[in-house]
């Protein structure tokens, strides 16, 4: 029932698009026929735009004066409006209500095609699943999909909630998620996600994530939170509005006296209404949302893009934000007394391919990488909890595990292998000690590595004015190597949740505006402590996404530059809208004042710097930083 009142709310509002722009084309009609001055009619004809326009905007003061006290632009155009008509200007009365009414429609479609592109996720709810009981499908609506639920996904699908493959192997394209471009293969064990379309091959799933607490759901939150009108500089452009309209009146009041021209007073009116100064703020804040979407951010509110253009520094995580977040064998060492690189890379992988281990799989799949052979058969496999494994291969009995595993079989390795060893260690990595047959054969060294972009996107930065700070849970060593790769200053080591905070209190205390990048649960209090918090959404932790200001949904850090650019783009056009909307208000009403503008003039010069000020901001659609 919820979901079909959306669509009809949606609906209604498409209907309101469409009668709004009949309704100007009849009134813009009117208006060009009454300026002709052929129409057959024993009245002036403007009165249609002044019914079909002019109404709508009167009974909106009104109402607004009425319940809240709400003194806005409605209230000065309704009094230009009503005055144009008591002088006999009904065509200026009637231009005044057409061209107010065309500036709220170009603002409407202006926000409209700047949140195109992150309503695509909402269009892309799923709206039915495939359920199996007993081996048998049934199609239900979507919503009605459990935790638990046996699903079946057939090619071309949209995959409805998120979960896990139970049989079948697929391809998935997941560029909603993630913004990968080429689809991403699917087996047994793997994780699926909400609003990602399977390419080819049926499979079945089991569902783990349901309605709101599903991926595609949850960025549909993002996108619904966002909302210009809690940047804090559209409150000092609606206090502006407010006085502008009290000196307007009272500007109006005094030319009257002391002229004794009405029309004068009826154009001040006209041109003084803060129409562009309203929309200066509003525009540009959706439009830079709008640009945002399509480099892969979700902007819960525009008043993080307000504070973002302020930030000097950025505080990294460096697992999932700097790194990759997955192992990666890095290093293989083999004693040549014993086993070539080859043969201990092989036997290991062989040993660990059974192994529910994180590191163990990291071993299998990197091998399966790098090698792109055929898993060696392993037989007797053993699991040794909190040391490592045990198995045969090709008649070779295969040791891998921590040092703990080796000194319980009392087994030992030469001087300079166990060096080597240490030494890895010291640079961050992790190291599986493998012996063949007893023997101390050598070891694989596993470290998170870093993103291919991580190194050019800080260089961009630095030229943005912003220094990068590294906040990380992870030991000293891991901290400065990845540190040291990347020419980061400022390192901070082995910080708990509470550490980080307090690391972002002491930048805060000292006047420093700080952003904060991280990607899992440990980092959604600094997320949220930070001027701005930006969340990995895509591998990133549901928490860390809810506590951020900002979501990167595609985890492209390299985007990041682009962004903190973009918010300083914004603030120069809301500055630049400003700027331009209070002069040319001040500049029509002493024209006004001294008769150069009547109300006709007045309100196409008025209304144009409104139009003139939503051209400028929809330019930040499609702005782009020069490199």
């Amino acid at each position: 029932m919820k979901k079909r009142m959306e669509q009809l709310e949606h609906l209604l509002e498409l209907g309101g698009t469409k009668k709004d722009i009949i309704l100007l084309v009849i009134a813009g009609a009117a208006l060009i026929i009454s300026i002709l001055g052929v129409s057959p009619l024993p009245f002036d004809i403007a009165w249609v735009a002044i019914i079909l326009c002019g109404i709508p905007i009167i009974l909106e003061a009104m109402i607004g004066l009425i319940t809240s006290f709400d003194i806005k632009a409605d209230v000065l155009v309704s009094l230009a409006l009503i005055a144009s008509v008591c002088i006999g200007e009904d065509f200026a009365a009637g231009e005044v209500a057409f061209i107010m009414q065309l500036g709220a429609l170009l603002e409407e479609l202006t926000v409209a095609k700047a949140r195109a592109g992150i309503e695509k996720l909402v269009r892309l709810t799923p709206q039915t699943a495939r359920r199996i009981v007993s081996g048998k499908e049934t199609v239900i609506p979507a919503e009605q999909v459990k935790v638990g639920d046996v699903l079946r996904v057939l090619p071309g699908e949209t995959i409805p909630v998120d979960g896990v493959i139970l049989s079948g192997l697929t391809s998935v394209n997941q560029a909603v998620m993630t913004g990968e471009s080429l689809p991403v293969d699917k087996s047994v064990g793997d994780s699926v996600s909400s609003g990602t379309v399977n390419q080819f091959g049926s499979f079945e799933m089991e569902a783990q994530k349901v309605g709101e607490d599903s991926s595609i759901q949850r960025m549909i939150r993002l996108v619904q939170s966002a909302d210009a009108g809690k940047a804090k500089i559209v409150g000092i452009a609606d206090r502006w509005a407010t006085w502008i309209v009290i000196i307007a009146l009272s500007a109006a009041a005094l030319t009257w006296i002391f002229t004794g021209e009405i029309i004068r007073a009826v154009t001040i009116l006209v041109v003084f209404c803060p129409c562009a100064l309203v929309l200066a703020t509003p525009t540009a804040i959706m439009a830079a949302i709008g640009n945002a979407t399509k480099h892969g951010f979700l902007v819960r509110e525009g008043d993080a893009l307000e504070r973002l253009s302020a930030v000097k520094k950025i505080v990294f995580d460096k697992t999932g934000t700097l790194t990759n977040g997955t192992p990666q064998v890095v290093k293989v060492k083999a004693d040549p007394i014993y086993a070539s690189k080859e043969r201990l890379y092989a036997f290991c992988a062989a040993a660990e391919q059974f192994s529910e281990h994180p590191l163990g799989k990291a071993i299998v799949r990197c091998y399966q990488q790098q090698k792109g052979k055929e898993m060696l058969e392993a037989k007797g496999f053993a699991m040794l909890p909190g040391r490592g494994v045990s198995a045969q291969v090709e008649k070779t009995k295969v040791l891998a595990g921590n040092a703990e595993l080796f000194e319980e079989h009392g087994i030992a390795f030469s001087e300079t292998i166990a060096a080597d060893a240490e030494k890895e260690i010291r640079q961050g990595c992790t190291v599986i000690y493998v012996a063949l047959n007893g023997k101390a054969a050598g070891y694989l060294a596993l470290s998170d590595t870093l993103r291919e972009e991580s190194a050019d996107m800080l260089r961009k930065l630095s030229e943005l004015k912003t220094e990068p700070v590294l906040l990380t849970g992870d030991h000293e060593s891991a901290a400065q190597t990845i540190a040291a790769q990347l020419d980061i200053c400022e390192v901070h080591a082995n910080c708990l949740p509470e550490d980080k905070l307090q690391w972002i209190d002491a930048y805060q205390k000292r006047g420093e505006r700080v952003c904060m990048i991280g990607d899992g649960i440990n980092d959604a209090p600094s997320l949220k402590k930070a001027d701005v918090g930006i969340a990995m959404g895509g591998i990133g932790s549901d928490i860390a996404v809810e506590a951020a200001d900002i979501a990167l949904v595609n985890d492209e850090v390299k985007e990041v530059p682009h962004l903190i650019a973009l918010s300083k783009r914004m603030m120069l056009t809301i500055k630049c809208n400003l700027s331009f909307s209070m002069g040319l208000n001040f500049l029509a009403i002493l024209l006004a004042i001294t008769g150069v503008l009547n109300p006709v003039v007045g309100a196409l010069v008025h209304n144009a710097g409104s139009v003139l000020v939503i051209i400028n901001s929809a330019l930040l659609l499609r702005w782009k930083r020069r490199k």
